[in-house]
């Protein structure tokens, strides 16, 4: 039986098939991006499936064709910024408490890593214990690009990522594929497209592991992994100003692009994501980047480019933000440190 976790909202569906109870994210014409609805509810149907000695299994979709989850509700977190910022933190606080719980579920988490997931659909699927990639995933922690920092426990991986991969992906905010995000570590199996219907049916009889022996296949080779040579060389610098630099003067093409596509990243998003994937490297759990997620979150309520960055790509859409600082030479040392400062309520698990 397929119906909504509470009478209130249809924006999370359930049902159980035999012992493996299957949750749907469902606001398709928005790439089911979640609201806080959606995270209170998730939250609470983990909590009860985890309790509950008939399920065996737990499986994360996402509705209709574009995705499994394009990320957090950011036209909300705007004006939520702009005025107290109350309701941006309660999200957040929420959401990482969720991605936590998924970090450390005790059952089999099958995320169905299908089409474009990004930020927060990152977040409620890549901590997962069984991670499921496709021919159409477009994965990304694309942050930078709204004067945000990648958050959900996203450095978490991003800092453990081969050589400098995820600091590559963190700072251009770039897509990467289903084999890509194998090779990251993002990701634990490739099942094509065609046969993820049946993949999935297959699990409420053949058990996860029946159903991975039976649909998941070899995944083609990473191409980002292929370009580690020019990745790990202009990345290993010591700052983002120095990266950009070694980006510019290499000879291999995809650096020059990767510069470019930096050069118009917010530059104190760009300086503070560099420090939080470093220090993420340095953090000994999920649970401690999250901590770390909710206080750089909560610093950048009061900055000026979150606001301007989501008017721009999301708002009024001209794609022009204007950002300050409008250089990475201008980003201070405290401007960034301030980020990391504990706030009154930090997260605790």
């Amino acid at each position: 039986m397929t119906g909504a976790v509470t009478g209130e909202s249809d924006e999370v569906l359930t049902r159980v098939e035999g012992n493996v109870g299957y949750v749907t994210l469902n606001r398709p014409k928005a790439i089911n991006s979640l609201n806080q609805t959606m995270v209170d509810l998730l939250s609470s149907v983990l909590v009860r499936w985890e309790r509950d000695d008939s399920i065996n299994a737990v499986v994360l979709a996402g509705a209709g064709e574009r995705g499994l989850c394009a990320g957090g509700d950011v036209v909300a977190i705007y004006h939520s910024a702009r005025k107290d910022g109350a309701e941006a933190r309660r999200f957040w606080r929420d959401e990482y408490l969720l991605n936590g719980r998924i970090g450390r579920f005790a059952k089999p988490y099958v995320a169905l890593m299908d089409g474009i997931v990004m930020g927060g659909g990152v977040g409620v699927s890549a901590h997962a214990n069984t991670r499921v990639v496709t021919d159409t995933a477009k994965i990304a922690m694309p942050e930078v690009g709204i004067g945000f920092i990648p958050d959900v426990g996203g450095a978490y991986l991003l800092a453990r990522t081969p050589g400098k991969l995820g600091l590559h992906a963190a700072l251009t905010g770039a897509p990467f594929n289903g084999a890509d995000a194998i090779a990251l570590g993002f990701a634990d199996h490739y099942v094509p497209h065609k046969e993820l219907d049946a993949f999935t049916a297959s699990i409420a009889t053949d058990g996860v592991e029946g159903a991975l022996a039976r649909h998941a296949t070899e995944p083609p080779p990473s191409e980002l992994a292929a370009q580690r040579e020019w990745i790990d060389e202009c990345y290993s610098a010591g700052s983002v100003v120095d990266i950009v630099a070694a980006l510019r003067s290499h000879s291999a093409g995809q650096a020059n692009e990767a510069a470019a596509l930096i050069a118009t990243r917010s530059p104190i998003a760009l300086s503070v994501t560099f420090e939080a994937v470093r220090r993420a490297g340095e953090l000994e759990t999920l649970e401690d980047v999250l901590v770390q997620d909710y206080r750089v979150s909560s610093a950048s309520l009061r900055s000026h480019d979150l606001v301007e960055g989501i008017r721009a790509q999301l708002v009024d859409k001209d794609r022009n933000p204007k950002w300050s600082p409008a250089d990475l030479a201008e980003v201070t040392v405290a401007d960034v440190g301030s980020y990391f400062e504990p706030v009154d309520d930090d997260l605790t698990f």
